[in-house]
């Protein structure tokens, strides 16, 4: 499959799940929780636009994998595996915010070799394939590039919420949120995109899973970044995440976390 053929292909993944999911938008939808002991919803816009997805991969690539958020893995041992999740930020997308995104992620023998985030209603495409990244929007078409950040007390730290980690967990992340320049909550998939865009340095998270960032890591590495888990570990099995745009930043941050 040539990187053409690729583009295009994902190019009519994000329109068709986009048309999908927009109709839904700031309406009255319901919402239904997948946790007995929290919060964690789904809405029919989640199911209808992975559904969406899958059929178009099931039909043009019917050899490949998928692992979705809402429906599970199919052939996850085959050497191309797409990687979705439809609406990441379910909690914004149901609030009307527009920090939300879908996420069309592919895999190559395990790694992550191509990834977009389409966040449809503000008709934002990033993209990346670990070697360049770019943005195609309102703003115009534009290569992303990361930021230098000299370290964590001329940071910019997002994270979706610490009221998700764990109280260790928190109480790491507070270490951190305690020396840099700002920080601020919310984003979701959003932030790891601004953080490609070079507008923040550092994203730290908890709980993610492989749906959640294996469609971020090239375009945060084709854009000049790093992700890793805290561990400096791969990113693409989800877990505790730090995101940063510069080597500095991330190798401080690791050293914080890691001494919580």
């Amino acid at each position: 499959m040539t990187a053409i053929d690729f583009t295009s292909f994902v190019d009519k993944l994000a329109s068709a799940s986009g048309d999908t999911i927009l109709p839904f938008f700031r309406t009255a939808l319901a919402v239904e929780n997948k946790l007995s002991g929290g919060f964690d919803p789904v809405t029919a816009a989640d199911r209808a636009a992975e559904n969406t997805m899958r059929s178009l991969i099931r039909t043009n690539f019917p050899e490949h994998g998928v692992l979705g958020e809402e429906y599970g893995s199919e052939r996850t041992d085959a050497e191309y595996v797409w990687v979705l999740d439809p609406i990441d930020g379910t909690k914004s997308f149901i609030s009307g915010m527009v920090a939300w995104g879908t996420l069309i992620g592919l895999m190559r023998f395990g790694e992550p070799v191509f990834g977009m985030m389409h966040q449809p209603f503000t008709k934002e495409r990033f993209t990346g394939d670990g070697g360049a990244a770019s943005y195609r929007g309102p703003a115009g078409d534009r290569d992303l590039h990361v930021r230098k950040c000299a370290g964590l007390s001329d940071a910019v730290l997002f994270t979706t919420s610490p009221l998700l980690m764990n109280e260790a967990d928190r109480a790491s992340f507070r270490k951190v949120e305690n020396v840099v320049k700002l920080s601020r909550y919310g984003g979701d998939c959003y932030a790891y995109c601004m953080l490609a865009a070079g507008q923040i340095d550092l994203v730290i998270e908890t709980e993610i899973k492989p749906y959640d960032i294996v469609p971020l890591i090239p375009i945060i590495l084709g854009a000049g970044g790093i992700v890793t888990t805290w561990e400096n570990g791969p990113a693409r099995g989800g877990g505790r995440i730090v995101a940063a745009g510069d080597a500095r930043t991330h190798k401080a941050a690791l050293e914080m976390l890691a001494n919580g």
